[in-house]
């Protein structure tokens, strides 16, 4: 099998730039939108948006690689490192440094990169990480790299990373390219093209012995934020994750060539998906503002427990709706109970109500004015 760092013309990537014209232009246009979204959200909302939006990537980033870690403690971790409020009790090493990783690079994307910034980003993903044998370095095993599946006998090499040995001048050359290619940068390049390369070229070298899908989102983030002057906060892993077949496979398709439009199609398309995803979200947060000001003062503390929950849903809600059972298990009443506190509720304008008898749902009422 012949992977694309041994092609002669490695790690010039080639690619059709007209396919991606469109999706370049779509994105700064959608910046804007998503910036004027923002400026109405109150400066103290500003500051909990942003958490909530942070850790969601922190959480969904892990869960690509098959990591599962407590959402309220990488939100209690990155309240910490933004000076919000004290971290709470024993916060697992994985929480407490993807939180301090995605706050180092919220606050310094502005930096160029170099290599001691990615030491220390891998220093933070695997803190906590018993197994690796090099934290915080490039890989020097002698064995080969590579990204496999499947049972012992029968498996499936999807990837084999260049030898260990060339890492060091792999990663000097990527880190030049980087910043060369940064809006001030001696060639830069469009939004989307950079940061999809930035990914794709990145995860081909695999400097790491872990970790390297995570860090490799991570510098896709910071070369958009770069061209954006700020970060952009979009849902970039948690799209992904939604979807992670087709990102696995996206990139198996592109790992053995240099051409990269498919590559970078599929990444531009995606971000897209992922902006669009952040601006419900931050309509739905300013609504959820609205909704909370408009019902003040008139639901007991049963009723606000469920609302509360079934705003940490989020904007997909519960699947279906909430239902009686669901009042019950969330509050710990009785179904008489239950049933005059959400038919309250319905008066109100809190709840919409769909179906009848067993299937009775209700759903939040956000766009009461």
């Amino acid at each position: 099998m012949r992977w694309n760092w041994r092609r002669p013309e490695w790690p010039e990537f080639s690619y059709d730039f007209k396919v991606l014209e469109a999706l370049e232009q779509r994105f700064l246009v959608q910046s804007g939108e998503f910036m004027g979204v923002f400026r109405h959200v109150g400066e103290d909302d500003q500051k909990v948006l942003r958490i909530e939006l942070i850790s969601e990537e922190a959480v969904k980033t892990s869960e690509i690689e098959g990591e599962i870690l407590n959402r309220d403690s990488v939100q209690s971790s990155l309240r910490h490192q933004f000076g919000l409020g004290p971290e709470r009790a024993n916060i697992a090493p994985a929480e407490r440094g993807i939180a301090a990783m995605m706050a180092d690079l919220y606050e310094r994307f502005a930096d160029p990169l170099i290599d001691q910034t990615l030491f220390a980003w891998h220093s933070l993903l695997l803190s906590g990480d018993r197994w690796i044998r090099i934290v915080g370095d490039w890989r020097a095993h002698d064995e080969p790299m590579q990204v496999v599946s499947g049972p012992v006998g029968k498996r499936k090499v999807h990837f084999q990373a260049p030898p260990s040995q060339a890492v060091p001048v792999e990663m000097q050359r990527f880190i030049a390219w980087f910043n060369a290619t940064a809006p001030q940068g001696m060639a830069p390049l469009p939004a989307l093209t950079r940061a999809g390369l930035a990914h794709l070229y990145f995860v081909s070298i695999h400097p790491f012995e872990d970790g390297n899908g995570r860090i490799g989102r991570a510098l896709a983030e910071k070369s958009l934020a770069q061209t954006l002057g700020r970060p952009s906060l979009i849902a970039l892993a948690h799209t992904m994750e939604g979807k992670r077949k087709d990102y696995y496979a996206a990139l198996e398709r592109n790992n053995k060539g240099m051409d990269a439009t498919d590559w970078l199609e599929y990444f531009a398309r995606t971000v897209m998906e992922a902006q669009a995803t952040t601006i419900k979200r931050v309509d739905f947060h300013i609504a959820k503002a609205k909704f909370h000001e408009r019902l003040r003062g008139q639901l007991n503390e049963r009723q606000l427990k469920a609302i509360a929950r079934m705003f940490k849903e989020g904007v997909g809600g519960f699947k279906g709706g909430l239902s009686a059972e669901n009042y019950i298990s969330i509050t710990g009443t009785s179904r008489a109970t239950a049933t005059r506190d959400l038919q309250d509720m319905v008066e109100k304008g809190a709840l919409a109500k769909t179906g009848e008898l067993r299937y009775t749902r209700y759903h939040l009422n956000l766009n009461v004015r």
